[in-house]
């Protein structure tokens, strides 16, 4: 079936094609968010929630605005982020066990492994170090601007601008 026609049923409320997408995309979409969690079974119950999320708001996408894939993936980045900054979650990760640090240690800096979850790994690659550095820490680990711009040493200013750039590159990568 042909995406378009997939995508326009989801959003007339069709379950088989909310049944397909859901196939086609859970994979990824759980992959950001456990890279933004790092807990498989909070990362499953968001993953669940943000095509809860989907369903309930198809109307507000707009393929002429960008890939359903990329509509979806924002609204999954966005639930992950909004959960590691929730209260609930700060006060469960307070007694976690060294585990889960020495996870983070090991991971944290393999953006390799976290773009090719969702399948952009060669076009991130084609990108200059400065670039895969802010799509790292703005859109894998899920940090803020403010947090990246600490974290790298680097006024918030030229965070924002580098971002701008980086994701014009990305996208005329993309678009070839």
């Amino acid at each position: 079936m042909q995406l378009e026609t997939l995508i326009y049923q989801f959003q007339n409320k069709n379950e088989k094609a909310f049944e397909q997408l859901y196939t086609m995309y859970s994979d990824s979409m759980l992959g950001v968010i456990y890279n933004i969690v790092r807990d498989h079974d909070m990362a499953e119950e968001l993953m669940q929630d943000v095509f809860i999320k989907a369903w309930n708001n198809s109307s507000s996408y707009n393929s002429s605005k960008g890939r359903f894939f990329t509509w979806i993936l924002n609204i999954a980045r966005h639930a992950a982020i909004d959960k590691t900054r929730s209260k609930a979650y700060k006060n469960a990760t307070k007694n976690l066990n060294a585990e889960f640090f020495v996870d983070i240690l090991e991971t944290s800096d393999n953006l390799n492994d976290q773009v090719d979850a969702i399948g952009i790994d060669k076009y991130v690659k084609a990108l200059g170090e400065k670039c895969k550095k802010i799509i790292e820490f703005l859109y894998f680990k899920g940090y803020t601007q403010k947090e990246t711009a600490e974290a790298l040493e680097v006024p918030i200013g030229t965070i924002k601008t580098r971002n701008r750039n980086c994701i014009k590159d990305l996208r005329a990568i993309v678009l070839k």
